[in-house]
């Protein structure tokens, strides 16, 4: 499956390959960081015949006996060759304790070109990142865009194929199945079980599983909600499980930590206030949400909403929600020092919802460029300045960010 490029990835590291700088590949676990280190490897061999590519992968059992950093360096010293450039891949790194010390010892020996990759977003946090500041740089990986969804399963752009996307995500490894609800859920159900049981329960010693599945369940159906703890805490209350708003928050960050969930925080488009309560969450990949609760029609807009995030998080903005006196903006998008403000809806059936959606985003009185995404299928042209893009433009192309 690896030899499907993720080019949109390989571009972006490319440039870097060869040079004294840790490249560190961050995702949510099956997003695909395996298979992107092997075609990096790909890549360095086309660059260097000679390259002593030593590469250790901490989901198999030959490489069970790297526990700490101490095995991490002893293994790696002894597979560098001193006559030849030497290229260092770990997988899954944050199992191994005290990474970082290893990590700072192989950059500052300068014989290495050193890549790693994980699933937890605090993978780089504390000492390695004041220590490395500006000597490594972190790419993060996410589950498949539509371009890339059609790609790797040979599809046309096209009703069908949105359909099929929104409805199974992205996981790159369901091109090995038949797309349908049987296989697909079974399947996204186990990576649901892995991430939370891995990556959550056992990273953090919870004891309560059945409140953080309640809790990913809560979100699932609350997406693009606001939502804050007490407000889960209420919900949980009325479900007869007891919690304080302080451990539903821990929890909501160690979901967030496997990138199961991203929070968003809400900001003043005028000022530069960013409240503390009431964010959204939005789920990483549409698949595995619909492999918690189902997937329902009638969630379409929320769908719709989670769909544009996780697009605009694949083209690296920066993502809040705006809130501008009584009304709020779906999205605010920063990168490269530019702005981009967009609202999500469903369809505009009416001049009442084609006034609520344009009228939202008419009201803020700057010059950056300003675009409702709805499924209607003669999306296109203008109202008042503001862009009317149908989803799948949308999805496929760039033309609306310049």
């Amino acid at each position: 499956m690896h030899r499907i490029k993720r080019e949109h990835y390989l571009k972006k590291i490319a440039p870097f390959i060869g040079k004294n700088l840790i490249k560190v590949i961050v995702g949510q676990r099956r997003v695909g960081k395996s298979y992107l280190l092997f075609q990096l490897m790909d890549a360095v061999k086309e660059k260097n015949i000679k390259a002593n590519i030593i590469y250790i992968n901490k989901e198999l059992y030959e490489f069970d006996h790297i526990k700490n950093y101490q095995d991490l360096l002893k293994y790696v010293k002894r597979k560098t060759e001193a006559k030849r450039k030497n290229y260092v891949f770990i997988d899954e790194i944050q199992e191994i304790a005290d990474f970082e010390k290893a990590l700072r010892d192989l950059w500052a020996n300068k014989k290495h070109d050193i890549y790693c990759a994980g699933s937890n977003a605090n993978l780089l946090a504390g000492e390695l990142t004041t220590y490395l500041s500006g000597r490594y740089m972190e790419i993060p990986v996410y589950s498949l865009s539509y371009p890339e969804f059609l790609k790797f399963h040979k599809l046309k752009s096209g009703k069908n194929s949105l359909l099929q996307y929104i409805k199974y995500g992205g996981m790159p490894y369901l091109v090995n199945l038949k797309l349908n609800d049987e296989y697909v859920y079974d399947y996204l159900k186990n990576i649901y079980n892995t991430i939370l049981l891995k990556d959550v329960v056992a990273r953090y010693q919870i004891r309560n599983v059945n409140l953080l599945e309640g809790l990913a369940e809560y979100l699932a159906g609350n997406v693009g909600s606001l939502v804050s703890a007490k407000k889960i805490s209420d919900f949980l209350k009325s479900q007869k499980i007891k919690i304080s708003p302080s451990v539903i928050l821990n929890y909501l960050t160690f979901l967030a930590n496997a990138f199961f969930i991203f929070k968003v925080p809400r900001a003043e488009i005028n000022g530069k206030k960013i409240f503390e309560i009431n964010e959204k969450y939005y789920f990483e990949d549409l698949g595995l949400r619909h492999a918690l609760i189902g997937f329902k029609q009638a969630d379409i807009s929320k769908i719709l909403e989670n769909l544009v995030f996780a697009h605009l998080k694949f083209l690296g903005y920066k993502i809040s929600v705006g809130k501008l006196g009584e009304k709020e903006i779906d999205f605010i998008g920063e990168k490269d020092g530019k702005r981009i403000y967009i609202q999500v809806a469903y369809l505009i059936a009416d001049e009442n919802i084609k006034k609520r959606e344009f009228g939202n985003l008419l009201a803020i009185k700057d010059n950056y460029p300003k675009i409702v995404v709805s499924l209607d299928e003669f999306a296109a042209g203008e109202y008042e300045g503001v862009q009317h893009i149908n989803i799948l433009d949308f999805l496929n192309s760039g033309s609306w960010e310049k």
